[in-house]
C-alpha cells in the first residue's frame, strides 16, 4: 500500500473529527492520532462500522471502526444532544462522519490526479462480527484516540487500498 493513498485519510480523519466533535460548544474532546499498526484481511469490529468502498485507478475500502458507546459520544457531540442507543439519528450521524473524512481524503487524492470512486457508506452494528476483504492485503490501521471527554473512546481508520492490475 502506498503512502500516498494513506496520508489524506490520515489527515482527513484527524481534522474533521477534531472540527466536528467540539462544533457544539459543548465540553471539548481531545484527538491524538495513535501509532499505525498492521491487522489481517479478517478482522474483528468494535461494535458500530461504516464501511466505504473506493473503485477506479484504485480499489479497496475505508472502515470506520468504533464501540457502541464511542458512537453515541460521537454522535452526541456532533448533534448537540445525548444519545442512549444507537437509533437512526446515531446511525445517520455515524455515516455522515465517514463520507465527510472519505470525501476530504479523496479530493486530496484527485488534486494528485488520483481518480476513483466512492460507494455510500454502509453501516454495520452489532456483537461478534468480523470484515473480511478479497485483496490479500492487510488494512492499515489508524487509530485515532478521543479523549477524557470522549469517554477515553477511540474511533479506528482501517484502510485496504491497492492500485488496480
Amino acid at each position: 500500500m502506498r503512502v500516498e493513498y494513506i496520508n489524506p485519510f490520515v489527515e482527513a480523519a484527524f481534522n474533521v473529527l477534531k472540527e466536528v466533535l467540539n462544533m457544539m460548544g459543548g465540553d471539548f474532546i481531545d484527538v491524538k492520532r495513535g501509532d499505525l499498526y498492521l491487522k489481517s484481511s479478517n478482522m474483528s469490529i468494535m461494535g458500530v462500522a461504516a464501511l466505504v468502498g473506493l473503485a477506479g485507478d484504485v480499489e479497496g475500502r475505508v472502515l470506520f471502526d468504533m464501540s457502541k458507546q464511542t458512537a453515541l459520544v460521537v454522535a452526541g457531540s456532533m448533534n448537540g444532544e445525548e444519545f442512549a442507543t444507537i437509533d437512526d439519528m446515531v446511525k445517520a450521524t455515524i455515516t455522515e462522519l465517514a463520507n465527510m473524512i472519505t470525501a476530504q481524503a479523496v479530493t486530496k487524492l484527485h488534486d494528485l490526479g488520483y481518480k476513483f470512486d466512492l460507494t455510500p457508506p454502509a453501516l454495520f452494528t452489532g456483537e461478534n462480527m468480523e470484515i473480511s476483504n478479497n485483496l490479500d492485503i492487510e488494512a492499515l490501521i489508524v487509530p485515532m484516540e478521543l479523549g477524557e471527554k470522549g469517554a477515553g473512546g477511540k474511533i479506528e481508520i482501517n484502510v485496504v487500498i491497492r492500485e488496480r492490475s
